[in-house]
């Protein structure tokens, strides 16, 4: 196993997601998060490579042929594709000047030969795979695929955002490749199976018609309502213990 310290915060930021969702106290997640913090800063600090990450972050022109040099070339693909781009399969960037080009920053390449128009494009496709992903969960009519269409959504939309912002400079370098885009065939196969599982929830919807009460409304809503109504009972016996 290597010390791959951001897919482990990816999987750790999911699972507090899917806690989250299920209706754990805020208060809870927050006294995680400040007793994760202090350790979160020491495995950065302590580890020299990390520590570089963050600062060629924070100004790549410091070190504009070391550790800046992967964000400068990702910017100076933006930059060249502009508006409309230079056209396909006439980036520069990619012919090694851009590392990692066909993996962790091909959307860097996707801006230059498509550019501004193209970028929006690729982004609203995920956004539209994300709204879809959110229905099907939503109205889901049990517990396990409520909860299991919402974690595969999460898991392709924070993977999908977090490869845009590294690329646009929003955040640290960190190779998490892009869904469905990047090259690798194992991470192409886990995002299809993904979705397959997503499409195969949806459908149950469909053929599965019951009088369970969250037929109509799905899981999602009925969820909250019954976590609503179970608080106003707590209240009231509180109420009545008071008195």
């Amino acid at each position: 196993m290597q010390p791959d310290f951001g897919a482990a915060m990816s999987l750790a930021i999911i699972a507090v997601s899917i806690l989250y969702i299920g209706g754990i106290r805020s208060t809870y997640l927050f006294r995680i998060f400040l007793v994760s913090l202090p350790l979160i800063i020491l495995l950065i600090v302590n580890f020299p490579y990390r520590f570089k990450r963050v600062t060629a972050f924070i100004d790549p022109w410091k070190d504009p042929y070391g550790n800046g040099y992967q964000l400068i070339q990702s910017f100076t693909a933006f930059g060249n594709g502009g508006l409309t781009g230079v056209g396909l399969g006439e980036s520069m960037q990619k012919l090694y000047f851009l590392p990692e080009s066909h993996t962790d920053f091909i959307f860097s390449i996707i801006g230059e030969e498509f550019g501004l128009i193209g970028s929006l494009f690729v982004l609203s496709l995920f956004i539209w795979l994300i709204i879809k992903g959110w229905k099907i969960a939503i109205n889901t009519k049990n517990p396990f695929g409520y909860y299991l269409s919402m974690g595969i959504t999460i898991m392709i939309g924070f993977q999908s955002l977090i490869n845009f912002c590294v690329t646009t400079g929003l955040m640290p370098t960190k190779g998490l490749p892009l869904p469905f885009i990047s090259y690798g065939g194992s991470s192409l196969l886990i995002n299809m199976i993904s979705i397959g599982i997503l499409i195969n929830i949806a459908n149950s919807q469909h053929v599965s018609k019951s009088s369970n009460p969250t037929s109509n409304v799905g899981y999602g809503v009925f969820f909250k309502r019954q976590h609503e109504r179970f608080n106003k009972k707590v209240f009231k016996k509180r109420r009545k213990i008071l008195r």
